[in-house]
């Protein structure tokens, strides 16, 4: 089943080809840019423009920090809070690392 306005979409088109709104074009001519995930690339491209970064790469930041946390804690409790929190983000790295690769 066609979309509703499929008409008026083609009818745009070509008025616009018509009008050269498609005549020189930044990369014309060029093969389009390789898209693993074409029905999300939109959104993707949007993320990474913003800085976005994947789930593991932030938690990765994190797991950083608690490490500089750990080296400067003297207080034995705080240390072993630290060691929990650590362990705890080495998982869920490791999750959201296999979620992402799939």
């Amino acid at each position: 089943m066609d979309h509703p306005l499929i008409d008026l979409i083609n009818a745009r088109i070509e008025a616009a080809e018509k009008d050269g709104a498609f005549d020189n074009l930044q990369g014309a001519g060029k093969p389009l840019p390789k898209c693993e995930d074409p029905e999300n690339e939109l959104v993707n491209r949007l993320v990474r423009e913003s800085g976005g970064v994947p789930e593991f790469v932030s938690l990765s930041r994190e797991l950083q920090r608690l490490r500089a946390e750990l080296r400067e804690a003297g207080d034995r409790s705080r240390r072993q809070e630290i060691l929990k929190e650590m362990s705890m983000m080495d998982a869920r790295i490791e999750i959201a690392r296999k979620a992402y690769t799939r």
